[in-house]
């Protein structure tokens, strides 16, 4: 999980999901509570399903916005 994806690209990481922005990562303290768990649940429901995807070379998974 990455904010900055071009940097993570640069250092070589081969499964990048990304992320809010800097300081809050996983959630937005502008949106409910109810909001921020469905954002954090997918964001690492995509984490966990790019730890076991099989990649053949670096690859940015999507997320829901």
């Amino acid at each position: 999980m990455a904010n900055l994806i071009p940097v993570a690209k640069t250092v070589g990481v081969n499964r990048l999901v990304p992320t809010i922005s800097i300081p809050y990562p996983l959630g937005d303290p502008a949106t409910s509570r109810e909001e921020q768990f469905k954002l954090r649940y997918h964001r690492v429901g995509v984490a966990l399903d790019a730890l076991t995807s099989e990649i053949e070379e670096p690859q940015v998974f999507k997320v829901k916005i």
